[in-house]
């Protein structure tokens, strides 16, 4: 079963300074690794006189990237991905910008401040919580098929898509701990008459 997580819904930007050094800290959604790719090119043009551009990501369950761009290995991508696991968040692209000021940090004041700064950042973020969901195929004849439209798009329910064929085929996410209850309104608004089938799992926003 796919787990739940956090994601943010728009771009955020805080900025904290640790010894003469600015650390400018950007979060933006990123359902892609193509989305977060871009978003971390763009704000290296921004700053491109920056002393560093630092990034991190993590897209779905399996892709998770960080960059340390020149800090020393593992003191600015890395602790920036571990704060984005570790507060349960995915989908989403960071980037921390540095300008030097003068003072060294060393590799554990770097690491938290490249880490601290993506955590004061996602405090300020507008968090939106994401649940599983099954895709449920619902088929009904031609007959029922403009009343049933009408209803699911009336309903709590996500309808994804239409498919005229020989029946007509509805494509609706449904939270899964709302499975039975779709399944009995389903079966009440076609009279019964809907055929349903299982079609993979997605997330919904809370």
């Amino acid at each position: 079963m796919a787990a739940p997580y956090r994601t943010i819904r728009d771009i955020v930007e805080h900025e904290i300074e640790i010894r003469r050094s600015r650390f400018i800290c950007a979060l933006a959604p990123a359902a892609t690794e193509e989305a977060a790719r871009e978003f971390v090119a763009e704000r290296r043009r921004l700053y491109a006189d920056a002393t560093h551009n630092c990034s991190a990501y993590v897209v779905g369950e399996s892709v998770r990237r960080a960059d340390d761009d020149g800090e020393p290995g593992g003191t600015a991508g890395t602790p920036m991905l571990e704060m984005l696991t570790r507060r349960g968040f995915a989908d989403v692209a960071a980037v921390v910008t540095r300008y030097f000021g003068g003072v060294l940090l060393g590799a554990g004041g770097l690491a938290r401040a490249y880490g601290g700064a993506v955590g004061e950042t996602l405090d300020r973020a507008k968090v939106v919580e994401m649940v599983p969901a099954a895709v449920v195929t619902v088929s009904v004849g031609h007959a029922q098929a403009g009343r049933l439209e009408s209803d699911l798009r009336a309903s709590p329910y996500a309808l994804r898509g239409v498919d005229y064929g020989a029946r007509v085929a509805f494509e609706v996410a449904v939270a899964e701990d709302r499975l039975p209850v779709f399944e009995e309104w389903i079966a009440a608004v076609t009279a019964g008459r809907a055929v349903t089938a299982l079609d993979g799992t997605v997330h919904l926003a809370r």
